[in-house]
């Protein structure tokens, strides 16, 4: 555990914050929320739900006591948070996670057309929320300006909410993702999520092109509490605001792969979502730590846990498995440390990848679903019940933009 005294004399000399505070980690473990993160902790919740018993949002941004009813808008898809023990696959929310692939071929306005064209059929076909992510220095990925494709995507739709899954907070400034995120939700209220990750998104050669230390994750958690600050009404009347930005209490979440973001959240009292769709061996763990450890906030009354997943959807099962074959090859990219655009399915993945190769790309790939809509039903069922999740956070990662769009219907269809 490790206090920044300098940073939090700043901060509190600029009237700004009333926490300092960091819990350092490592690749291999970290340091779990000791004596000085939880009187810390205390000082900001007394701060922070000074307007009383907890609070939450529902999807449209508005308050609602915690007793409200929960359900499903049958017109939009949406759901109000569920408490685990009733997250049945038909009480489980679905929405999207959009890679934004640059395709070969193609260019990277056709790809943040393809996202925004995609996201107004999600919209019609009820999913709940669809989210881009961080990525930089990625030839087949087009979102690293993340607010800026959230803003393309949701001029393009209506109701569906729309965020990032997520912004890799290491990377900024609390104050400069206040603004932005502030901003798009003065733009579009009431629709925009906050997803928050502290990978840098990158490799260390373009990190440092970033101008960030790696060192920065270190202070993830408090810089998560600074952010909520800045987009609280509590931010409102301080020297330093987010403008726009302070008082919008835009919605956020901790996103990650292993234990260290389920506790966070369980702290903080976010919901959380788990990006078992390349890192599902921490799944189930994490989400038991998440649970057992929720601590209720001002934004959350109960724990809500999302869950990433690969779902590869097809008319035929042998389609699907072809169609799943471009995901397999960027997997497998990865692993060779190689960089291309999205490339068109191919007949034979063994002709493509060594075994080594395979058995690597499918141990990130071995909670995907693909196949049928009966073997998707199936499949969907079985992981809900498993892990209990409030809403599966879908990845269709396909080459062609119609057999993308008729996998997400055939899912919808579930």
């Amino acid at each position: 555990m490790v206090v920044d005294h300098r940073r939090r004399a700043a901060l509190e000399q600029a009237d700004a914050f009333d926490v300092g505070i960091v819990f350092g980690f490592s690749h291999a473990g970290f340091f779990l929320l000791g004596p000085v993160w939880r009187q810390a902790g205390c000082r900001f919740r007394r701060c922070y739900h000074a307007a009383g018993a907890p609070r939450l949002r529902n999807d449209h941004g508005r308050r609602r006591s915690a007793r409200a009813p929960v359900g499903r808008n049958a017109r939009s898809g949406h759901f109000i948070h569920r408490h685990p023990s009733d997250a049945l696959v038909t009480h489980t929310a679905l929405s999207i996670l959009d890679l934004v692939r640059i395709t070969e071929g193609s260019d990277a306005r056709a790809a943040l057309d393809r996202a925004r064209e995609l996201a107004a059929h999600a919209e019609q076909l009820g999913y709940r929320r669809f989210w881009v992510a961080e990525h930089h220095n990625f030839p087949s990925i087009a979102s690293a300006a993340t607010a800026l494709v959230i803003q393309h995507v949701a001029a393009g739709t209506s109701t569906i909410r729309v965020g990032a899954g997520g912004i890799m907070l290491p990377n900024h400034s609390p104050l400069v993702i206040a603004e932005q995120f502030g901003t798009l939700d003065a733009l579009f209220p009431g629709r925009i999520d906050l997803g928050l990750g502290r990978a840098p998104g990158t490799d260390q050669e373009t990190l440092r092109a970033l101008r960030r230390s790696p060192a920065a994750a270190d202070a993830f958690p408090q810089d998560v509490l600074e952010l909520q600050l800045l987009l609280s009404r509590d931010a409102m009347g301080r020297r330093v605001q987010a403008v726009p930005g302070s008082g919008s209490e835009v919605p956020l979440w901790i996103l990650g792969s292993s234990l260290f973001g389920a506790m966070l959240a369980a702290e903080l009292g976010l919901p959380y979502a788990f990006a078992s769709h390349f890192a599902p061996q921490q799944l189930l763990s994490a989400l038991e730590t998440y649970r057992s450890r929720f601590k209720p906030s001002r934004q959350l009354d109960r724990p809500h846990a999302a869950v990433g997943v690969n779902i590869i959807a097809a008319d035929s099962q042998a389609e699907a498995r072809r169609l799943a074959t471009t995901q397999q090859m960027a997997f497998v990219d990865l692993v060779r440390g190689t960089r291309s655009l999205s490339r068109p399915p191919i007949d034979d993945i063994d002709a493509y990848w060594s075994a080594a190769e395979k058995a690597h790309a499918m141990r990130m790939l071995e909670r995907s679903i693909v196949g049928t809509r009966e073997t998707v039903r199936d499949g969907i069922a079985a992981l809900v019940a498993e892990t209990r999740a409030d809403e599966l956070i879908v990845v269709s990662d396909i080459f062609d933009q119609a057999a993308r769009l008729r996998s997400y219907e055939l899912i919808a269809g579930v």
